[in-house]
Parts: structure tokens; C-alpha cells; sequence
């Protein structure tokens, strides 16, 4: 008898639950409307081409196509573990996305927290146009600005540098590439990822702050105890999302900036699928390589938001 009336309660609430979507779908049609275009871009463009990562299990020949090439195992997986630069590859990806992450990481934020304090509003308007605007600076622009800077010939900074007896040739110094990479990235990001933060400290209750101001509080402790955790929510959800892509730096600079004389340490996952895959026309092991490097990425992003879930409570899900 129990049995019977819990299933009858538990069809109720499913038909309840059912009646609710309907009613919601009939209320806000066009919203979902609008949803159509979007989904069909992820489905077509992200989700359908990642059936093609089956590359990499396979000996993948242009006659046969991808479904007819014989398949491999994991013989490319071993293949790049076994060849002695692919440790090396890691090592260089890592330390380049981690020097990034913690150079460039907090300057967003207190660039935001700064500009939060001008009462000034064209100095305010100045320094946001000033740092925002190298954002839309290609790649291609800024890595030829970089090497007008350094050049031995007639590079500003080389010539300054060399006038104190220092290494004037920063782009052919592998110790200096992460340097000359992470700092023009941070030079070219930081007013940009700077809005973000912006936003988050527009929508904190300007109570606090007169509640503060009672209080006596000084601006460093109302940025430390009002805006900091005003913000908190936003900067673990932008570090779970810049940890998740650790392993995924981009190649356009990496490449640009790229020469023998810095290849030990500018030689990156990216770089290396990209001559192997494209240059080599090894596709399987090209595919082996990327494959690995996003379920690298994948779990970095599933264990930092876990343990941002259990310590601050904040999270992507």
C-alpha cells in the first residue's frame, strides 16, 4: 500500500513538473528561440568535430578517410611519451602558462580595485581607454612591435640595455622568452580583463561603503573588507576558467616569437602538434598530442572547481 501511494505521489510531481516546462516554455518562447542559434553553433562547430579526435586511436590515411583508416591503439600516445622532447614540450607549456597565470592573474584585479578609487572621471576614462586599447592590437602587430623593441640594430631597449653591459638580445636569449612573452601578454590583457572585475565592484551595495565610512574604515581597509569579497564570487570563477587552460597557451605569439636560439624553451605543445600535424603531415600523432592536452586541461578545470566548491563555497557548477 506504501509502494503504491508513493509512486502515485512520485507520477504527480513528474506530471507537475512537466506541466511547469510547458507553461514556462509557452511564457518565454522567444527566449528559447533565441537559444537556437547559439546551440546550433556549438553543436556543429565544437560538439560534431570531436567525433574526429578518433585520429588519434588510428593510422589515419587521406584515401581511406577517418571512419576507413585501420586503427592504432594507443601507439601514438606511446610514440610521443617515448620521444625524448616530449617531456621537455610539458615542462616548457607548463612553466609559460604558470609564470602567465601568476604574473598576470592579480594585476586585472588590482588595476580594477585602482581605478575603483578615482573620483576623477576623465583621469578614470584616460587610464581605461589607455589599457584597453592594446587588446585590440593582432597578435601579429605586437610580436612585430616586440621585435623593433629588441632588435640588436635598432631596437630602443636593446640599445639601452647594451649601453649598461646587459644582454641586449632578449629574443634569442632562451632565459628571457617567458619574460618577453608573459609581460607584452599582460601589457596587451590587463585593461581588458579589467572590465570584469569593474562590473563586479559596480554591483556591490553602496551601503557597505557607507557602513564602512561609519565605521571610520580607511580606503585599504574598505577595498579589503568591502571590495575584495564584493568580488570574490567573479575572481575564483576567472581562476577556475584560467587554470582550466593552463595547458592550452596560445600559439600564435609563441610561434611569432619562436627562433633557433630560443627553441629550448619557446617550443610549446601548440608549436610542436602544429609542425608535426601540419608540416609533418602526421595527423593521428598530431591528434594524439591535442587530445592529450585537453583532457590535461579537462582535469585541472574539474579539480580546481572542486576544491573551490569545498573552500569558498564558489564555482562554475
Amino acid at each position: 500500500m506504501t509502494a503504491t501511494v508513493e509512486a502515485r505521489t512520485a507520477a504527480e510531481l513528474r506530471g507537475r513538473r512537466r506541466d511547469t516546462r510547458r507553461r514556462n516554455l509557452r511564457r518565454h518562447w522567444q527566449l528559447y528561440v533565441l537559444l537556437v542559434l547559439p546551440v546550433a553553433y556549438f553543436v556543429v562547430f565544437q560538439y560534431i568535430p570531436m567525433a574526429n579526435n578518433v585520429i588519434a586511436f588510428k593510422d589515419y590515411n587521406v584515401v581511406d578517410g577517418i571512419w576507413g583508416s585501420p586503427w592504432a591503439g594507443l601507439e601514438h600516445f606511446e610514440r610521443f611519451f617515448a620521444n625524448p622532447v616530449a617531456w621537455d614540450l610539458i615542462r616548457n607549456t607548463l612553466m609559460l602558462s604558470l609564470y602567465g597565470f601568476l604574473a598576470g592573474f592579480p594585476i586585472p584585479i588590482l588595476l580594477a580595485l585602482a581605478l575603483n578609487e578615482v573620483r576623477v572621471r576623465f583621469f578614470k576614462r584616460t587610464v581605461q581607454m589607455v589599457t584597453y586599447a592594446p587588446h585590440f592590437i593582432s597578435t601579429v602587430i605586437v610580436v612585430s612591435m616586440l621585435i623593433l623593441i629588441f632588435s640588436p640594430r635598432i631596437g630602443f631597449m636593446a640599445n639601452f640595455l647594451g649601453f649598461f653591459g646587459m644582454d641586449s638580445n632578449l629574443l634569442a636569449d632562451p632565459d628571457a622568452f617567458r619574460s618577453v612573452y608573459v609581460w607584452s601578454d599582460i601589457w596587451q590583457s590587463a585593461g581588458y580583463s579589467a572590465i570584469i572585475y569593474m562590473a563586479a565592484l559596480a554591483g556591490i551595495d553602496p551601503t557597505l561603503y557607507e557602513a564602512a565610512k561609519l565605521d571610520g574604515a580607511s580606503r585599504l581597509q574598505k577595498i579589503w573588507h568591502v571590495d575584495l569579497p564584493g568580488i570574490a564570487p567573479t575572481v575564483v570563477v576567472v581562476m577556475i576558467l584560467s587554470v582550466g587552460s593552463v595547458m592550452a597557451i596560445g600559439f600564435e605569439k609563441a610561434f611569432l616569437l619562436q627562433n633557433p636560439l630560443n627553441l629550448s624553451q619557446s617550443e610549446i605543445i601548440a608549436t610542436y602538434t602544429y609542425k608535426i600535424g601540419l608540416l609533418n603531415a602526421d595527423f593521428s600523432l598530431a591528434t594524439a598530442i591535442g587530445l592529450f592536452n585537453s583532457v590535461i586541461n579537462l582535469v585541472l578545470l574539474l579539480a580546481v572547481n572542486t576544491v573551490s566548491k569545498r573552500v569558498t563555497g564558489n564555482g562554475l557548477w
